[in-house]
């Protein structure tokens, strides 16, 4: 058993702990709480163009454009979003692991045909691990996104598309619904997936039976060259911004659970460390006693 000055010193120690996950727990609520206003405002701009889009691309018009060819598969990219810390559960393993189910898919290209683009500094360790060379590093966006380097990122994506150095781009990241949800999500960003687009437009068109009519100027060639680069910058932006607000959550969670594992451990500790000075005492006085009597 051991001794009350070393039971002392565990309780001291967890309190400190408990100091720190307490404070992170509430720094992470309050990032949480401005990430989780940013992403709610956007999504709506963000369902509207994906409506637009969709209207056209979906509609009677015969509108081609480069960004939704499909083509044989023989060089990928995949854009991963995590985070540049820790402490925040199982948020970058999740990651790392639909990473590795991802890749297996498409170990037959050969590693040199996967192009991986890692948003984040753990997952950018991660893959530097796997024995990948990261397509640049990508840390600022985890941190603090903002729709510059978003869309820089994208327009890069996009010229490679087009011009046929990649046939596909996936990205990965989790997708903010609450506090307590936070879904990994695995979604083809190039080609466009129009497949998506009607699934999202469904749910959010659910008893609104409106139709679209749009008058375009000057044409909708026009219009939908400029509108799918809009749409795809927007869509990492808000990857960026989603999995930014899931980190948070995340980190909230966890800080939350540590802070309530270390109440109970104090508990117990505070218990074993009443019980042994108690036993101490009775010991003393039975001395005492034992001593008089004699």
């Amino acid at each position: 058993m051991a001794s009350l000055k070393e039971v002392k010193t565990r309780i001291n120690s967890v309190q400190s702990t408990r100091k720190i996950t307490s404070a992170m727990k509430m720094v992470a609520s309050a990032k949480l709480h401005k990430a989780q206003g940013a992403i709610e405002h956007m999504l709506p701009y963000q369902r509207q163009l994906n409506k637009i889009l969709h209207n056209f691309l979906s509609g009677d018009l015969s509108i081609e454009s480069p960004y939704v060819e499909e083509r044989e598969v023989k060089r990928v990219a995949i854009v991963l979003f995590s985070s540049n810390s820790s402490l925040c559960g199982a948020f970058n393993a999740n990651v790392i692991k639909m990473f590795l189910h991802t890749i297996g898919e498409y170990r037959k290209l050969g590693q040199d045909n996967i192009l991986i683009y890692p948003i984040g500094r753990k997952v950018e360790e991660a893959v530097k691990k796997m024995g990948f060379f990261p397509k640049g590093s990508y840390q600022q966006l985890a941190d603090k996104p903002t729709y510059q380097e978003a869309s820089a990122l994208a327009e890069h994506l996009m010229e490679l598309f087009v011009s046929k150095d990649i046939d596909r781009v996936e990205l990965i990241y989790h997708h903010f619904k609450s506090m307590g949800v936070q879904e990994l999500v695995r979604e083809k960003y190039l080609p466009i997936d129009l497949t998506r687009i009607e699934e999202e437009q469904a749910e959010e068109m659910e008893g609104n039976q409106v139709m679209n009519d749009y008058i375009v100027e000057p044409s909708v060639e026009q219009f939908i060259a400029d509108l799918i680069p809009k749409v795809l910058c927007q869509e990492v932006f808000t990857a960026a911004m989603d999995s930014n607000a899931s980190e948070h959550a995340a980190r909230t969670l966890a800080m939350q659970v540590a802070t309530d594992n270390a109440n109970e451990l104090i508990q117990d500790l505070t218990k074993q460390y009443n019980k042994g000075r108690q036993q101490a005492i009775t010991n003393e006085l039975l001395d005492i006693i034992g001593g008089s009597m004699k």
